[in-house]
């Protein structure tokens, strides 16, 4: 079967033969596989966000499952194994696409790559973007489509996963320890030892061991498993699912704040490596190798199969091998979360379009319709609560906000056009039809012009802090680019007769128009994230609100830091009364003196909340966010839509007669394009200190605010209270010698203060806390325990910018 799209400019029109064959997969029981699969992974995410459960804890769940479900999972199917139904050009078809893949990674990252990490970038990048998630997220996914017609695949998973585990995998660790031989400059280690070390790793490691003793079990054991351990292996391996999921989700939290902009153009190769190129190569493998196959609907099926299994994401133990190394830890964890909730709206179209291959045309171009009207009615409501955040915020009011707020704006209208556009093709008017096609052509080209322009204005700002280049031009570029471009097609152009979707309204011209712009803004944004990629923002964005406050002001030295003794009435305090000090517990406080009671009153200018410097700092620091990462981070998932708008208009234009799977790829630029809202939705939408922190002192409020004012402190859980008194006595000293420093908090005050993020780190670094989750966990203590408290009583304690100090 053969479905064609003729060349655009003639008449888009889609030809299939008359017969429906039987369905080759059951997309009935796919949604509720991806939403059990992705609630469980939210679940552990929500649990690792909340401190529910700590990352030193969540280890423990991954060395579970690596080492204990996921190897009698293994051992189990590979005695079960049947070998006698195994379509072989498939394995030899996914095997010769990984390892393309793989070297292609391999051999560009060697080029590319700086000679101080070349071969430990090659050898996990490589691994990035070959090996799966195949058990944990992809047998679900193929049990729910094919267990009902072709239950045969589900035993291809455990047969294609040792590619990347024994075969492909041992070539990035050398790579890896080719590079750890080489930093060490122990250059007399012979290269057989290397060797060695290499083929030591992969023996280790219980997956690939339990592979190989299932073969072996599997001819020994006649594919029978013996009733004395089919119990015992049943439990383990019954297991994994949810466990796997569940830690899927813990890994992934903090992961994004890793991304950095050296991060960024690596970052688009390797999703673009593991989401697009890698489902393409497999399923052309198959084409080609899968001669034997007499049933052209098996081997539709099977091609189908293999571009479904490509587009798996990226499993969670490359994260492992990134630690165990010390190297491009950023780029593999972040990429790891990008690639798993991207590939899950590819993984539901692709299942989808694939069942409807026998459609009628006309019904599959109302189809296409209806995806896009209903994304944009979704989007558009996600782009409204955006908007009225980011103008709440009042964030539009600096740069580069001014021009993302453009960006909602585009996509927002893009999104009215295409509702609009849904209503008028049915009324069949051609005055509407054009200025409707208006509407969405410019928005929808201002909206892939946006994402270059930002990306130039953080350029731009990090070269020189503020853009030099007046906002107007870009305004200019950003809506009057598309706007010319609209008027030309519509002065000069034709409209193709009987079309309903507007991204061929005025064919191959419009086309070639398409292919301009996103090219265009490609190459911007490409370069520009290029740029971004040589210096880190880390210390430009806090430096100039902390020096408002720090001691080492010369001008004020003399006023804020008096020597008169304390206990002198006349002499001016250093301590800041911004909020009244409060009662420690008794177990703590027992050698705690009424110094603090004494000093309250002594300032000459007594500075409230609302007037406290510090205060005005932090929301400063709100105000002047610029959100980086997050606006980084958007351009690079935005790059990756245009790429693929780019693809699918290169391929109208190179192939006359495009073929079906050009079909998903039109529906994926239009989940894209419609979509696009959703993605500004997740990085914006949820503002931290408009939204999320109020939200979460109501609750607080809600669920403890009575119960604080009803309990004396004296009340307090038992392990509060130890981790206060342990605090207390044997570490606040060092920790006031570290972190603490005067800050002015008035015009004749100041408050010894410290940073949360300050606190955070350094109980990481003395061993009180071994990860982040658990050192924020160890500071909401101390705040329950009265040891410390936000410098004006707003805030409970965050690994943030906010001020805290300790109770005297």
């Amino acid at each position: 079967m053969i479905n064609m799209m003729e060349a655009p400019g003639r008449n888009t029109n889609f030809s299939y033969e008359q017969e429906v064959p039987s369905p080759s997969m059951s997309i009935d029981k796919l949604l509720p596989a991806l939403l059990q699969c992705f609630g469980i992974i939210l679940c552990g995410y929500i649990a690792g966000r909340a401190n529910i459960i700590t990352s030193t804890q969540a280890k423990g769940l991954g060395n579970f499952v690596s080492k204990f479900a996921l190897p009698a999972l293994l051992f189990k199917n590979m005695v079960l194994l049947d070998f006698g139904n195994v379509i072989w050009p498939f394995l030899w078809s996914i095997l010769i696409a990984k390892v393309s893949v793989f070297f292609l990674v391999c051999v560009l990252t060697l080029i590319v790559a700086s000679p101080e990490s070349r071969y430990s970038k090659a050898g996990l990048f490589s691994i990035f973007a070959t090996q799966s998630n195949d058990f944990a997220l992809g047998y679900p996914i193929v049990e729910a489509l094919y267990k009902s017609t072709y239950p045969e695949y589900l035993q291809y998973i455990y047969l294609v996963a040792p590619v990347s585990l024994i075969l492909l995998n041992p070539i990035g660790f050398a790579f890896c320890e080719i590079q750890k031989w080489k930093n060490e400059g122990n250059h007399q280690q012979r290269k057989i030892v290397i060797v060695g070390l290499v083929v030591l790793q992969v023996l280790k490691n219980p997956i690939v061991f339990m592979v190989v003793i299932g073969i072996i079990g599997h001819f020994a054991l006649h594919q029978t498993i013996p009733p004395f351990m089919a119990s015992f292996l049943d439990g383990l391996a019954n297991s994994f699912g949810g466990a796997a999921l569940f830690y899927l989700g813990l890994s992934m939290v903090g992961q994004l704040g890793k991304l950095t902009g050296s991060s960024v153009v690596t970052l688009i190769l390797l999703t673009t490596a593991k989401l697009l190129l890698m489902p393409l190569i497999c399923k052309d493998m198959v084409d080609l190798l899968d001669n034997t196959n007499t049933s052209s609907l098996n081997h539709s099926s099977l091609s189908n199969y293999a571009f479904l299994y490509g587009v798996f994401p990226t499993a969670p133990s490359v994260a492992i091998y990134a630690v165990y190394y010390n190297a491009e830890l950023e780029v593999v964890t972040s990429g790891m979360v990008i690639s798993t909730f991207l590939s899950a709206p590819i993984m539901y179209v692709s299942a989808w379009l694939l069942t409807m291959r026998g459609m009628d045309p006309q019904l599959l171009m109302n189809s296409l319709l209806s995806v896009s009207f209903n994304i944009s009615i979704v989007t558009l409501v996600a782009l409204v609560w955006t908007i009225a955040v980011i103008f709440l915020s009042k964030k539009f009011k600096r740069l580069p906000h001014m021009f993302t707020i453009n960006l909602f704006f585009a996509q927002l209208l893009t999104c009215v056009g295409m509702i609009l556009w849904n209503f008028m093709v049915k009324e069949d008017n051609f005055t509407g039809q054009v200025l409707t096609f208006t509407l969405i052509c410019t928005s929808l080209y201002s909206s892939f012009i946006w994402p270059g322009l930002i990306a130039l204005s953080l350029v731009l700002m990090k070269r020189h802090e503020d853009v030099k280049v007046l906002p107007g031009t870009f305004l200019i570029a950003g809506w009057g680019i598309p706007a010319s471009i609209t008027a030309v097609l519509l002065i000069s152009g034709t409209k193709v007769p009987d079309t309903i979707d507007s991204a061929f309204f005025y064919g191959k011209p419009q086309i070639i128009c398409t292919t301009v712009v996103l090219a265009l803004s490609i190459l911007l944004g490409g370069s520009s994230l290029i740029c971004l990629s040589r210096g880190s923002w880390a210390h430009t964005e806090e430096s100039s609100a902390e020096d408002l406050v720090t001691e080492d002001d010369p001008e004020n030295q003399s006023v804020v830091e008096p020597t008169a003794p304390s206990g002198d009435p006349n002499g001016a305090c250093l301590q800041c009364d911004c909020a009244p000090p409060q009662p420690m517990p008794d177990m703590i406080s027992t050698t705690i003196n009424n110094t603090a009671t004494t000093l309250t009153g002594q300032c000459e200018s007594r500075c409230e909340s609302t007037d406290c410097l510090l205060v005005q700092v932090e929301e400063l620091q709100q105000v002047e966010e610029r959100q980086v990462a997050r606006h980084v981070l958007l351009c690079l998932l935005l790059t990756v839509g245009l790429l693929a708008n780019l693809s699918s208009c290169l391929w109208l234009l190179l192939n006359p007669v495009p073929g079906r799977l050009y079909l998903e790829l039109l529906f994926f630029c239009a989940v894209a394009n419609y979509g696009q809202g959703l993605l500004s939705f997740a990085l914006f939408g949820m503002d931290k200190h408009l939204i999320i922190l109020p939200f979460k002192k109501r609750l607080h409020r809600l669920f403890y605010g009575k119960k604080q004012k009803e309990q004396p402190q004296t009340n307090l859980p038992e392990e509060i209270r130890m981790t206060c008194s342990q605090f207390t006595q044997y570490h606040k000293d060092q920790c006031c010698h570290d972190i603490v420093k005067k800050r002015r908090c008035g015009n004749r005050t100041m408050v010894e203060s410290f940073l949360g993020c300050d606190l955070v780190e350094w109980l990481q670094q003395v061993g009180l806390a071994q990860g982040q989750g658990e050192a924020e966990l160890y500071g909401k203590r101390l705040q329950e325990g009265g040891v410390l408290q936000h410098i004006g009583q707003e805030y409970g304690f965050q690994d943030s910018h906010l001020y805290y100090r300790f109770m005297s």
